[in-house]
């Protein structure tokens, strides 16, 4: 019974977001970063192919800010999440000017497609 109840606990600690988020929404709310992001190729910011699971500050060619380098930083979904509701919050210093995205079902929908991207 106390297993029970602890998995019961476990998933109703699980943001409703995260469980109903979609990679189809995240594509247009992707439309955000694209003035700076690209998936394949370095722009104003570093490329976003493969950045699930990446460590910060890491890709290749880029020139990243110290802060976002030695930020310690793995980006899954939990540390996207807080990114994306202000990198300069998350991490000052960081050369990434961005307000943040709000809405939590659109920061959801955005990891999802950031999870698909190779």
């Amino acid at each position: 019974m106390r297993k029970w109840v602890l998995a019961i606990a476990m998933i109703a600690a699980v943001p409703t977001a995260a469980m109903s988020a979609d990679a189809d929404a995240g594509k247009t709310v992707f439309n955000k970063c694209k003035a700076c992001h690209q998936v394949d190729k370095n722009g104003v910011g570093p490329h976003l192919g493969g950045l699930v699971g990446r460590k910060a500050g890491t890709v290749e060619g880029y020139n990243y800010s110290e802060a976002l380098k030695n930020s310690g930083i793995t980006w899954d979904e939990a540390a996207l999440d807080k990114w994306l509701q202000g990198p300069a919050k998350d991490v000052p210093g960081t050369k990434m000017i961005f307000a943040g995205i709000k809405d939590e079902g659109d920061r959801a929908n955005l990891i999802e497609y950031l999870k698909t991207l190779k």
